[in-house]
């Protein structure tokens, strides 16, 4: 039987009617939301600045794989106005010492200009010195090479992929994907590499992608 896509959010595994036991599939139960750049589940809280970080948080529900859409549509944060913070006059002489920016050395327009004293560095003023030699080992730690199973079945990680393969079988026009980035604005979601733009979370994950090149289970190498 062939397998098709699982149409959770945060899963896009393959798989097959006679291969979908409870609890293979791992997914976001809740759409998205963005507010200021950041990116949200709404489900779990976790959240990201950087969206192929966001896209890969672990989901937080399990069940089984279906292709029935879910409605992920995005939820956009309200903004609530803040309140206005009204500052009292100060009335005595000491009033210049108990000014946070004052005791930072910043200039102050409600105390004249910069003191004397500056304390921009208390981060590296109470931070423990550092061994000179542990610095030479952390310098000389190399990292190990990964050993690779050309027959284990890897999850590509190129944005729009998520196809498991083998690396027997990986070539250079073996995945489809985005090479991006993804760009968030206003209401509008897309891609800046193939200039497609919609408005729902759901239609922008089903945006066709539009490179090919080979699987990658490891975009960081």
């Amino acid at each position: 039987m062939s397998k098709v896509r699982c149409q959770r959010i945060g899963c896009d595994a393959f798989f097959s009617d006679d291969d979908n036991p409870e609890g293979s599939c791992r997914y976001h139960a809740a759409g998205p939301i963005f507010h200021d750049g950041m990116k949200e589940w709404s489900c779990c809280k976790k959240r990201s600045h950087d969206f192929s970080e966001f896209l890969g948080i672990p989901g937080c529900k399990t069940g089984k794989h279906t292709t029935e859409k879910p409605s992920t549509k995005a939820v956009k944060a309200a903004r609530t106005p803040s309140p206005a913070v009204i500052a009292a006059p100060e009335t005595n002489a000491s009033s210049k010492e108990s000014c946070l920016r004052c005791r930072q050395g910043f200039f102050c327009s409600d105390h004249g200009s910069r003191t004397g004293k500056t304390n921009i560095n208390v981060a590296n003023a109470n931070a423990e010195p550092v061994d000179e030699r542990s610095k030479d080992v952390m310098i000389s730690v190399v990292p190990q090479k990964k050993i690779l199973d050309i027959n284990q079945p890897q999850t590509c990680k190129n944005k729009g992929c998520g196809q498991t393969f083998k690396e027997k079988d990986n070539h250079e026009t073996a995945c489809c994907y985005h090479p991006g980035p993804a760009v968030f604005h206003d209401r509008m979601r897309g891609w800046k590499c193939c200039d497609v733009h919609v408005k729902e979370f759901d239609e922008f994950m089903t945006i066709p992608p539009c490179t090919k090149g080979w699987h990658n289970a490891d975009p960081a190498s």
